[in-house]
This record gives structure tokens, C-alpha cells and sequence, in this order.
């Protein structure tokens, strides 16, 4: 096929593609005039390819991931040590929305424990108080979520499970929960 046919099927693909993404030289972030924006790959060129979404960046990133789409490297530095954790914990579980389940294996797929614990998360379980409005103004999960990841707006993507029916994971004879770890957050003074 001729180079304008592959070009003019590459066109319609983009076209039945709902998502697009504002090039480079017209973000406000990059600067037009600089020489360097030539070198920089433009997002609809990188990203068109990978598992869609309907929100933030418009990419499903673990699904991405687990399509062989990508394979992000899991350390910088090789003497980083990986550890991938198949854990659970639901949060929220006094709250009026539904409970949390946050699956510890998806992020530590990306990043390092040391990315968020001790820093923005302490490693006890229920040690640190999660704050919705510190999540919107970019810290605690805001720090990723809105930034790279899908954003704090899709609610329902980590109010995730129903209130109805829901029991707290087993505890095994050595003091852990069945395929879970259950969050409780402290009291909050009165």
C-alpha cells in the first residue's frame, strides 16, 4: 500500500478514536518557539495505541500494563529492591460512600514501598488519617491520581465495593487477614 493510503488509514484510525490530546506546542506547558519540542514525542502519538479510557489522560494504564502495551522499568536504580504486594485494604468503612478496597499489587507493579511509605502514608495500617480535600489539592493520593494516574473524579474507582454485604476479611491462625489487611482509622478527636 501506497504511503498516503497507510497515512490516510492511520487518519481515520485517530478519528474513530474518541480521545485526543492537545499537542505539544499548544499544551501551555512546552514552549512553541523552542527547538527542543521537535524532539519530544506528542502524546497522541504515544499514547493512541494503549487500552482507552474515558477520563484523565485518556489511558487505562494497568490495563495497558497487563496487555504487554508498555513494560515500565521497576527500578531506576539496580540496587533498588522490588517488592510486589498482594494485599488489600479497605478504608472508608464508617463512611456514607462505599468502602475503599485499595490493591496494593497494582502500585507496587509501578513503584517502589518507599514512593509513599514513610512519606505520605506510615507503613500501620490505620496510622494515617486520609483526607479528601488533601487529596484534591495534590497530596496523599491527589499526588499520583489527577497527575498520572486516572483522576480523583472517577469516584467509583476506589469506592469501589458496597457497604451491602460486605464482612471484614478473615483473620489466619498467625494474626493476618485472608487476602486482605483491613484499614480501621483512628478515632478523630471530638
Amino acid at each position: 500500500m501506497a504511503l498516503a493510503g497507510l497515512a490516510a488509514l492511520a487518519l481515520v484510525a485517530w478519528a474513530q478514536d474518541a480521545r485526543h490530546w492537545q499537542p505539544l506546542a499548544n499544551d501551555g506547558v512546552h514552549d512553541p518557539k523552542s527547538p527542543a519540542i521537535g524532539l519530544l514525542q506528542e502524546p497522541r502519538e504515544a499514547l493512541s495505541r494503549l487500552a482507552p479510557d474515558t477520563a484523565g489522560n485518556k489511558v487505562r494504564w494497568m490495563e495497558s500494563l497487563t496487555r504487554g502495551e508498555i513494560s515500565p522499568r521497576s527500578r531506576v536504580d539496580a540496587a533498588t529492591n522490588v517488592e510486589l504486594r498482594e494485599s488489600e485494604i479497605y478504608l472508608n468503612l464508617k463512611g456514607g460512600t462505599p468502602i475503599v478496597k485499595f490493591p496494593h499489587n497494582q502500585h507496587t507493579l509501578w513503584l517502589a514501598c518507599s514512593n509513599c511509605h514513610d512519606g505520605l502514608f506510615k507503613r500501620e495500617v490505620g496510622a494515617t488519617r486520609l483526607d479528601m480535600g488533601r487529596m484534591l489539592m495534590g497530596e496523599q493520593c491527589g499526588l499520583c491520581h489527577g497527575a498520572v494516574a486516572f483522576p480523583l473524579t472517577e469516584c467509583n474507582r476506589c469506592h469501589n465495593t458496597p457497604r451491602a454485604g460486605f464482612e471484614k476479611p478473615a483473620l489466619r491462625s498467625d494474626g493476618l487477614r485472608t487476602g486482605a489487611v483491613l484499614a480501621v482509622p483512628p478515632a478523630l478527636p471530638r
